[in-house]
């Protein structure tokens, strides 16, 4: 996967876990809040990716 894609899938993964985590608070469900959590998380870490492939690539294209 491309370092775009890896960012655009990290910002809409963070923002379905904020949707998921609201949700959960609104109605009490524990496990939903959980899995937005979690899901925020993921999100963060896969936009981390994706700025990490393009940090590689300009390094490499300056060599």
């Amino acid at each position: 996967m491309g370092s775009t894609m890896d960012k655009v899938k990290g910002e809409a993964n963070k923002a379905v876990g904020k949707t998921k985590q609201a949700l959960g608070e609104a109605t009490g469900s524990d496990k939903m809040r959980a899995e937005g959590e979690v899901q925020e998380a993921k999100g963060h870490v896969q936009k981390g990716v994706g700025e990490a492939k393009d940090a590689v690539k300009k390094g490499v294209d300056k060599v």
